[in-house]
């Protein structure tokens, strides 16, 4: 075998290995070792069985990693995410939503999307969200006699908008890869973000206006508007002013990424103790989930680092960069199977997979094609909705199933979420068609 097809059999073998249930970030770190030993062996230069540059690499890439600056806002911005989670704020939340929405179509399920949508920008954790909601508004929802998918698919739709809505880990996490500014990438997720979560409401409301046996209307719509006032004072209003001060300090230029997450992570513990929910356990619970996750990505980062070193030194890069160049499809091609091939990833994989170790396949192409790597890094934002959406693999959807009744099976939960699928797809065709929906605000702030 010559070198690419090495490449393209270790490629290949990860995604076998992968399926097979073995952990990602140490199956890239034995396979980059393990191919890496090959691709660098030297017989000449060889004195011992250590004697080999891959791992040289490895340890370089282990210390590029730590010592990142733009990663230094993954912890942080998970802390806060946790902290939130833990301080019930979403019950009062939904609450407060739902009496907002009690004249609409669908009203539970417009206060659910408009929930996971807050929620998703303040924690942009997506098991987090699907599972809290699905303790807490799933089972209002079917108490109120909501059709069992119907109330689903705003669950698991809801709760996926934090791959998407800044600020993202997965936006971090593509800035790193991709080498550009998160501050422009998150200008730039602004809009998608939002014009998403807006079809998700207007689908939602029309199917319930509609088919009115899918969401009954509330029996008791009798409540005064001081009272909806008060409860969005005391719940959305504090919880906005923290997303307000992350977000637009981020955005204005005012702070990098990880300084704005340290004082989102500080407002979170301040917001935590000002609604009585701040205890030395549920604070461990916090510290302990970030540490955990962080590790995760940091080990993540390091494998794919390594696998991707290897994998491009064996000519795997180069193959399908010249497969791509042979086609002749130009750009609009290109960009059309790429999202095809990480759609169809999305599958049997999950986001971290994809952006971690298949994006950076395409990165090197961008140039040839003349794409944009922010406006390449929104679209595939987009795309990865459909990682926790489709079937059989839909994270989001065994995230409910995890918390939902018995009575709910996972067909249910399969068959709500499938509109939202379309819906994603004609967003990233819209994209397409008007980028200045994803670039006009990085242009507008930072030029």
């Amino acid at each position: 075998m010559t070198d690419p097809q090495i490449a393209l059999f270790m490629l290949g073998l990860f995604i076998i290995v992968v399926l097979l249930g073995f952990p990602i970030a140490f199956t890239l770190v034995a396979m980059g070792l393990g191919f890496g030993y090959y691709a660098y062996f030297d017989p000449m230069r060889m004195k011992t069985l250590f004697d080999n540059r891959i791992f040289d690499l490895f340890v370089q890439n282990t210390f590029s990693v730590m010592s990142n600056d733009v990663l230094v806002a993954v912890p942080l911005f998970l802390f806060m995410g946790y902290v939130v989670e833990r301080a019930n704020i979403m019950n009062r939340l939904f609450f407060s939503f739902q009496l907002a929405a009690r004249h609409l179509p669908g009203s539970m399920a417009v206060a659910a999307l408009l929930t996971c949508t807050v929620f998703a920008t303040a924690t942009g954790i997506v098991g987090a969200v699907v599972t809290l909601m699905g303790m807490l508004a799933f089972p209002a929802m079917l108490e109120a006699r909501y059709e069992k998918s119907y109330a689903a698919g705003v669950i698991c739709a809801g709760g996926c908008l934090g791959i998407l809505i800044p600020p993202s880990i997965m936006l971090i996490v593509y800035a790193a890869i991709a080498e550009i500014s998160p501050l422009r990438l998150y200008a730039g997720a602004m809009f998608p973000g939002m014009m998403l979560a807006g079809f998700y409401m207007l689908y939602v409301v029309s199917r319930a206006y509609f088919n009115p046996t899918l969401a009954p209307k509330p029996v008791d719509t009798d409540v005064s508007i001081g009272k909806v006032a008060y409860q969005l004072l005391t719940s959305f209003l504090p919880l906005a002013a923290l997303i307000a001060s992350v977000l637009g300090a981020i955005l204005m230029g005012l702070a990098t990424p990880a300084e704005a997450a340290g004082v989102g992570a500080a407002g979170g513990l301040l917001l935590a103790a000002i609604y009585r929910s701040l205890s030395w356990i549920r604070l461990k619970e916090a510290v302990f989930l970030t540490a955990k996750t962080s590790a995760m990505v940091c080990w993540l980062f390091v494998g794919s680092w390594t696998f991707a070193a290897v994998f491009s030194y064996l000519g795997g890069h180069d193959i399908i960069k010249d497969w791509f160049l042979t086609l002749d499809i130009g750009t609009v091609g290109f960009l059309i199977l790429a999202q095809a091939t990480i759609f169809l990833l999305g599958w049997p994989l999950e986001w971290t997979e994809i952006i971690i170790i298949f994006v950076p396949i395409f990165l090197p192409m961008l140039d040839t094609f003349n794409v944009d790597p922010l406006f390449f890094g929104i679209l595939v934002a987009l795309n990865l909705q459909t990682s926790f959406l489709t079937p059989p693999m839909a994270m989001a959807a065994y995230y409910l199933k995890g918390v939902a009744p018995d009575d709910v099976e996972l067909m249910d939960i399969f068959k709500g979420i499938m509109p939202y699928l379309g819906i994603v797809i004609f967003s990233m065709v819209l994209l397409y068609n008007f980028p200045g929906i994803a670039l006009w605000l990085p242009v507008y702030l930072f030029g």
